[in-house]
């Protein structure tokens, strides 16, 4: 017994040095990656040994995050980017390849979660949410993927939205989008597969983020967590391990696949509590 638990923890040990080294040489551009989710997943990807370009609108803010990176270590850089401007979008993709040597990996994860009710949503309002949420993630999607069909494939991860799934109040513009990045992924997984580029996304559901715990009234966190069967939000690291895997050798015939990083929400119906 004693040498099956040794031999257990060998197992173990080894299984965490190959996960801290799976991505090493690999290159990856992260948009959004000033905080929240696209941190954590800059993080995660850099702990597992590749190289990241932080890419966000808030220059300040992404150099910071860029520093504390690379004061762990980690091989990154940072830019300043509007993933609905075509100039920026390419200028990011030149950088990558410019300062970091190559481009395999693309997590496009920048956007905004502007709520509005249908009726009084503008259309300045329904244009900016999907120019950044939507037009970003063609933008990105089709940079890098030039690149990567003309050196060997790459990996695309789209941030999605259990939103894009499931209507919800408030969520128009917002939901929309992230049903449209759902449907992008799938044509562009299509598409880029034969070039061996794999295209998938990760839908969150209620995170733990700081924007969370900003935006989310009691009454809206009780009304989560009554439909989340796990009963508790998820954390970013979660998120950013899904991601990880998506990208990895071990979902090489993983394409065009929506993952629902959620505890269970989308698929939650009548429980026994609705039936007392």
């Amino acid at each position: 017994m004693q040498a099956a638990r040794i031999a257990s923890a060998g197992d173990a040990a080894t299984r965490e040095t190959s996960r801290s080294s799976d991505l090493a040489d690999r290159v990856a551009i992260v948009t959004g990656a000033a905080a929240g989710l696209g941190l954590a997943i800059a993080r995660e990807l850099a702990e597992r040994g590749a190289a990241v370009l932080l890419a966000d609108r808030d220059e300040k803010r992404v150099e910071a995050a860029a520093a504390e990176l690379g004061g762990t270590g980690a091989r990154v850089r940072a830019i300043a980017a509007d993933v609905g401007v075509p100039g920026d979008v390419d200028a990011m993709v030149e950088t990558a390849i410019r300062d970091l040597g190559r481009l395999d990996i693309l997590v496009s994860n920048a956007g905004i979660g502007d709520l509005a009710p249908f009726l009084e949503a503008s259309l300045e309002h329904w244009e900016r949410v999907l120019q950044v949420n939507l037009t970003g993630v063609f933008l990105c999607g089709q940079a890098a993927a030039r690149h990567m069909a003309r050196h060997g494939g790459g990996r695309i991860v789209n941030i999605a939205s259990i939103s894009g799934m499931l209507a919800g109040t408030g969520r128009a513009a917002y939901g929309t989008s992230k049903a449209a990045v759902i449907h992008l992924t799938r044509q562009m997984a299509l598409e880029l597969g034969p070039l061996g580029i794999t295209v998938n996304a990760v839908a969150p559901g209620p995170i733990d983020t700081t924007m969370a715990r900003a935006a989310h009234t009691p009454q809206t966190r009780a009304a989560y967590l009554a439909r989340i069967p796990l009963h508790r939000y998820g954390l970013p690291e979660e998120v950013a391990a899904a991601v990880a895997y998506l990208c990895s050798d071990a979902a090489g015939y993983v394409n065009g696949q929506v993952l629902a990083v959620d505890g269970g929400f989308v698929i939650s119906g009548v429980t026994a509590g609705d039936l007392v």
